[in-house]
């Protein structure tokens, strides 16, 4: 039974130790994979913004003009018209493509500074020592309880007592004189 309860205890450090290692790699590789999200995230943002300038000048004037020069037609107005709907239908789609992009930056950039910071945290975090074990004597016998694991004890927190405004009354005396 002794054998059995030491073997636990040395399988239960060498688990803590290898934590450690894999919660430090796990924060470096969540913080590689959000890099790669936002540098993803810049190549579609720069592409929109090519996007973007390309139907706005596309959306002057003579630009339409000449994209309807071969199409004959007896209301050419109405071709214009319409082609400039379909023009700033599109450049508003692609303004808020632009504007989810900057919101999801602006999230990403968020959580990979969290992500460095938990990083740099666990690989300047000293190693961990593995919990002192308490054996407890039980009616089963002695067992072996983990101190980490025990919650501490809570303090309890008073509140303070209001003071209440003492009031006296003074009373002025007025000498009599006989």
């Amino acid at each position: 039974m002794k054998y059995i309860f030491v073997s636990v205890v040395v399988f239960a450090m060498m688990l803590l130790n290898s934590s450690s290692a894999l919660g430090q790699t796990s924060a470096q590789e969540r913080a590689d994979s959000l890099r790669s999200q936002l540098s993803d995230l810049e190549a579609k943002q720069s592409e929109l913004q090519t996007r973007l300038q390309g139907v706005e000048e596309k959306l002057k004037p003579e630009n339409i003009e000449q994209s309807l020069a071969g199409v004959g037609s007896t209301r050419p107005e109405e071709l214009r018209e319409q082609k400039r709907r379909q023009l700033e239908i599109e450049r508003n789609g692609v303004r808020t493509q632009l504007d989810v992009l900057a919101a999801s930056r602006t999230r990403l950039e968020a959580s990979l500074a969290r992500a460095d910071v938990d990083a740099y945290r666990q690989s300047a975090a000293p190693p961990t020592v593995p919990a002192q074990t308490v054996g407890l004597e039980t009616s089963h016998g002695s067992a072996g309880v983990d101190a980490a694991t025990t919650p501490a004890p809570r303090r309890r927190v008073r509140k303070k007592r209001t003071r209440r405004a003492r009031r006296t009354h003074h009373v002025q005396t007025i000498p009599v004189v006989p």
